[in-house]
């Protein structure tokens, strides 16, 4: 691929319009199995971003087949939105622990790999997960 290449660029926009998505499906499933279900206002207090933004976002997230809702009901992941959310779960985790196998403080892999998780290739992710392993289990 030539230096001037656009499609690595590409590639990031991409990674960046699904990262929201995904971030959102994450926190969905954390927030459904508590004992309030998910809110608009915990996603609110958890991005730090206003009511309106949370109300377009999973608007978006219902348009893509991601999320359900009903009024005054909390918001439910659908079959797909729970399956991005566990795929975004496993990436998050390998990252996590491939920044720690190579000497990252705990702190600051668990802000890294937020980032890294959505942007990481899936054979880079694949040599992530072998050297955490490889790093760990010796």
């Amino acid at each position: 691929m030539s230096p001037t290449s656009s499609s690595p660029h590409q590639r990031t926009r991409d990674d960046h319009a699904s990262e929201i998505a995904e971030d959102y499906c994450e926190a969905i499933a954390e927030l459904e199995d508590g004992e309030n279900g998910c809110r608009v206002t915990e996603l609110a207090s958890r991005f730090g971003v206003s009511h309106v933004t949370v109300v377009r976002t999973v608007k978006r997230l219902e348009r893509d087949g991601l999320a359900e809702t009903r009024p005054r009901k909390p918001i439910r992941l659908t079959e797909a939105g729970r399956r991005l959310a566990a795929s975004c779960r496993r990436r998050h985790e390998i990252v996590y622990r491939f920044l720690l196998a190579i000497g990252v403080d705990p702190r600051i892999a668990a802000v890294d790999a937020e980032g890294i998780e959505h942007h990481v290739s899936p054979s880079t992710l694949a040599r992530f997960r072998k050297i955490a392993e490889e790093r760990t289990s010796g």
